[in-house]
């Protein structure tokens, strides 16, 4: 059984911002004028003990992957000066925080440069992302993730587990705002928790790769597009609470009520959607 969509619910969603915007004044920032770029190398050593790794960026591009010899290797190019991470270890507590370029209001990009290339080593870590309005590409595979957080705003963000974690991950957590997100593999990520919350947007989240134990999900979204990618043999409860969604699922599985299951072998998946309104797309 398949619910149509009302994909005009996102187009009424536009229409009402983009009619309080008209009613606004906002005072946009003076934009500085770019220099040349300046490459920073950024190295950093495995602490002794847990390693908790944050990254606070904000506008630009986040580019992360594994390979590294020790806890973070890459660079930082940038040509505002004010730009210039700054890198701070305090026993096992690691920060790389983008400089002071306070932007209010809309972020001035025009001719700006401001791209981090980094990798990251296979030492058990935790890892905290926080950024801002930015592109990220993240490529977690073979890393020792024991927990991820990911605080954005809006954001175009691709992540992707192509290879297991070798940690058990206690949580997995992730908020956004309007964004588009798509996760990819994530039964690798080895996670017990996966907390997703997001505000109006268009969000994958991909649960190929090999579950290796039993796993919670809990969505809560805006008004957005929730695709759901579930292997053909995966055990999964999928319940959806909502004002006002589509749901569309393949065909074998069981529908009852506003619950949704998949019978499969192995680990199970529990999956809790709470949305305002929009569409629920369960494929395989």
């Amino acid at each position: 059984m398949v619910k149509k969509r009302i994909p005009i619910l996102l187009a009424i969603l536009v229409l009402s911002l983009a009619s309080l915007a008209c009613g606004v004044q906002t005072n946009f920032p003076s934009a500085k004028t770019p220099g040349p770029i300046v490459t920073d190398e950024i190295s950093v050593n495995v602490p002794d003990g847990d390693a908790n790794l944050a990254l606070t960026f904000g506008a630009g591009k986040l580019l992360l992957a594994p390979g590294a010899e020790k806890l973070v290797q890459g660079s930082a190019k940038y040509n505002i000066a004010d730009f210039k991470p700054e890198i701070k270890t305090t026993g096992g507590d690691v920060s790389i925080t983008q400089g002071n370029y306070q932007m209010n209001g809309f972020p001035v990009l025009s001719n700006i440069e401001n791209t981090w290339d980094l990798k990251l080593g296979s030492a058990p870590m935790a890892l905290t992302i926080n950024a801002g309005a930015y592109e990220g590409h993240f490529d977690f595979g073979g890393l020792a993730l024991t927990a991820l957080t990911i605080n954005d705003g809006a954001a175009q963000v691709t992540a992707d587990f192509p290879v297991p974690n070798n940690q058990k991950m206690s949580l997995l957590s992730y908020k956004t705002g309007a964004s588009n997100v798509t996760f990819k593999n994530l039964a690798n990520a080895n996670f017990a928790t996966l907390n997703f919350e997001s505000g109006a947007g268009n969000y994958t989240l991909d649960f190929g790769g090999n579950l290796q134990r039993d796993g919670s999900v809990s969505v809560r979204s805006g008004m957005s597009n929730l695709t759901l990618v579930i292997p053909a043999d995966l055990a999964v409860t999928v319940k959806v609470s909502s004002g006002l969604s589509n749901v569309q699922f393949p065909s074998g599985w069981t529908q009852r009520g506003d619950t949704y299951t998949q019978e499969g072998s192995g680990p199970e998946l529990i999956i809790t959607i709470e949305m305002g309104a929009g569409n629920v797309n369960i494929t395989q």
